[in-house]
């Protein structure tokens, strides 16, 4: 098989089967939070997030991210003081602690056993020979005063330690879908390459495993023309080339030369993320390396 072969065919999402363990899996957590009377008188939203609806998901790498979103409380921040002034504050019950607990049972009882809870964040649902892993994300509703009449709306997730974690799956999700459509549905299969090429390397100890969404970003910040090209070896090796040079040297001070996450709202890197410039670099390179690019 030639490499371009082997690129064409790691273009495609996750087979027909796992996407029907993926979906299955949405169902099953819904059913379960549905299931709970303790929910019958909070406002959820509960979707899909990350790599399976955005359909950057790859073969033999399917998790399923589910939020569950108490919209009841909006949580808020400014981009300055009096970018926004709160006309009240939510008194009920719903804090994080009793959403977590609560959504904690409503899944043990669907699942029993194969409910962990012990993470920081996410309540995770194993697999099963009928559904895929799931991490099952409370969260509130969250909303980003730029000013008085200008704001961004996410999620703010509590960790168990009282930090938390704001998030734009909304925008993820936009953004994502905005630039394969540029790209005439070139980026997302591209997406699905690097991801592939990423868990090869992992798989033979070639390279150290970094988060699938970081690969996404990295994409993300090619040029649109950048995947243009007129075949797929083409195209990863323009990309490999883009993240070495691109990635040399500081974070630039200009913030308009820096990178974003896909959700258009974080700079990729800085101090509090979980990879740095050099991981970029180090991934390139593995990469081109493992296709045997010269």
């Amino acid at each position: 098989m030639s490499l371009e072969e082997q690129l064409s065919g790691w273009t495609g999402p996750s087979s027909d089967s796992e996407k029907g363990k993926q979906e299955r899996t949405e169902r099953m957590v819904r059913e379960a939070i549905d299931a709970h009377s303790r929910f019958d008188d909070c406002e959820l939203s509960v979707y899909a997030k990350g790599s399976y609806p955005n359909n950057t998901n790859v073969r033999m790498d399917s998790d399923v991210d589910i939020a569950v979103e108490c919209t009841e409380a909006e949580y808020w921040g400014e981009a300055k003081p009096g970018a926004h002034v709160p006309q009240s504050r939510y008194k009920g019950k719903w804090t994080p602690t009793e959403l977590r607990k609560e959504l904690n049972a409503a899944l043990v009882k669907k699942f029993t056993s194969d409910v962990d809870a012990s993470g920081s964040t996410a309540i995770r649902v194993h697999s099963s020979s009928a559904r895929v892993e799931a991490d099952v994300v409370p969260c509130f509703s969250y909303r980003y005063y730029l000013s008085r009449k200008k704001s961004r709306v996410g999620t703010k997730v509590f960790k168990t330690d009282g930090s938390s974690v704001i998030n734009y799956p909304a925008q993820q999700l936009t953004n994502g879908t905005e630039k394969n459509k540029r790209t005439g549905h070139a980026y997302k299969r591209a997406v699905r390459i690097l991801k592939r090429v990423q868990n090869a390397m992992v798989q033979s100890g070639h390279s150290d495993e970094l988060p699938s969404y970081f690969i996404e970003c990295l994409a993300y910040n090619c040029p649109d023309q950048l995947f243009s090209g007129s075949n797929w070896t083409e195209i990863v090796r323009a990309t490999l080339i883009h993240f070495w040079n691109e990635l040399d040297g500081d974070e630039p001070e200009d913030p308009n030369s820096r990178w974003k996450e896909v959700n258009g709202n974080f700079f990729l890197f800085h101090s509090k993320q979980k990879w740095t410039r050099a991981d970029g670099r180090s991934f390139s390179l593995a990469a081109w390396n493992h296709l045997g690019f010269s």
